[in-house]
């Protein structure tokens, strides 16, 4: 899906020329799509164009101090691609994630995240509905694509793929992929931690990484995750509101024969409700910290702020990705070494519309950062040393043999 032209289409469309190859890496802007979730109470001062790729939103001029001005405000923002409300989950993949997949069998890093408040469709988007077949997400269709890719280049591609599956909730993090199936709640699953190594890369401690040989081992997985986060999720703690999911394909590929291997992560997130909440009743709590049920979606708006702070040319060394561990997490996701999508999801209703603007908004921001991307590609010493020895042992019985022919004619 190309950049179109809508309002900030031609400025994206030129930065997206001008990051043209460059030695190993190319600079990459982040593609934003926006999806409309389908309604009949659609309200009629939200307009989705998606042969421009713009939506616009006529709604009141909204400001944080609880009043509203009488005047209507006309809002237009620019987008990668705009769907369809009536969109299949198969055309969502195609358009939206079978790109981005191809980039990661290729040994590129790329991550497709969901934004957007609670009950807009990210979770439909990402993982899907569980009553029909046809409504599986993006997640799903993605495993079963890399495996159905990896079995038509076995002859000459050696494919192996491994999975974790993550749950941010108050900022500490759970492994989703335990095997005991004793969990009541978020508690009960094992905790992971954050450790940075001395080149500023993030690992995770205490989250399982667990083989997928086929599709059907890979779906068990994203299977068992999502059987622990429902759960988890009691009516007095509605988790998938206020937590973030991220689930990671690990794929590693090695030509037949070849010393080299490509090394790729596959990142899906399912981001926590994007809702504000509203100054009334919040005591002794900050303005910015009430607009947001989730204090580290704050946090990933600072980051975004700092990174389209400096990729626009202003002074900006630091960005604050240390802030929280889902920041952390997918720190090479944005501005780093990773081809990133984003869905901004919006619900059309008229009581949704100052909502939809903050998603809009938001996206707009993200659609200006700019990643960096590089082919993960490095010679892999046991292959090289086992080919290496090969040789040694091929050379030195061809030695031998043109020895004793010597010998046999003197």
């Amino acid at each position: 899906h190309h950049l179109r032209t809508g309002a900030l289409g031609a400025e994206r469309a030129a930065a997206a020329r001008r990051g043209g190859a460059t030695g190993m890496g190319r600079d990459a802007n982040i593609q934003v799509v926006a999806r409309i979730r389908p309604s009949k109470k659609a309200s009629p001062n939200l307009t989705a164009d998606t042969s421009d790729s713009y939506v616009e939103v006529y709604a009141p001029r909204e400001d944080y101090a609880g009043e509203t001005a009488n005047r209507k405000d006309r809002h237009t923002f620019g987008f990668s691609s705009v769907l369809e409300p009536s969109i299949s989950q198969e055309a969502v993949f195609e358009t939206v994630a079978r790109p981005v997949c191809d980039s990661a069998l290729e040994g590129f890093n790329a991550t497709i995240f969901a934004y957007g408040q609670t009950g807009s469709g990210k979770t439909f988007t990402i993982t899907g509905g569980a009553e029909r077949y046809q409504d599986r997400g993006i997640i799903p269709r993605s495993i079963s694509y890399i495996f159905t890719q990896a079995a038509k280049h076995a002859g000459e591609l050696v494919t192996t793929v491994h999975i974790s599956y993550l749950e941010i909730y108050n900022d500490a993090g759970y492994d989703l992929l335990d095997p005991s199936h004793d969990t009541k709640s978020i508690e009960d699953l094992p905790r992971t931690s954050l450790l940075e190594d001395e080149h500023g890369v993030a690992h995770m401690r205490n989250l399982s990484v667990n083989p997928a040989a086929s599709e059907e081992d890979a779906l068990n997985l994203l299977f068992i995750g999502d059987t622990n986060r429902m759960i988890s999720e009691t009516p007095m703690n509605m988790a998938s509101s206020r937590s973030h999911c991220i689930f990671t394909m690990q794929i590693e590929t090695r030509r037949q024969g070849s010393d080299s291997i490509r090394r790729s992560k596959l990142h899906f997130v399912d981001l926590a409700g994007s809702e504000r909440v509203k100054k009334t009743g919040v005591e002794g709590k900050t303005l910015n910290e009430a607009r947001y049920i989730n204090v580290s979606l704050l946090f990933l708006e600072q980051v975004i702020v700092a990174l389209h702070e400096r990729s626009s040319g202003k002074q900006r060394n630091h960005v604050p990705y240390r802030n929280s561990m889902m920041t952390m997490v997918l720190k090479d996701s944005l501005g780093g070494n990773c081809k990133t999508t984003m869905i901004a999801t919006m619900a059309p209703e008229e009581s949704h519309l100052p909502e939809t603007v903050s998603t809009c908004r938001f996206a707009q921001r993200v659609a200006q950062i700019s990643n960096r991307v590089e082919l993960n590609e490095e010679l892999d010493p046991k292959l090289m040393i086992a080919r290496l020895k090969a040789q040694v042992a091929e050379l030195k019985g061809a030695l031998a043999e043109a020895r004793g022919e010597a010998g046999g004619r003197g």
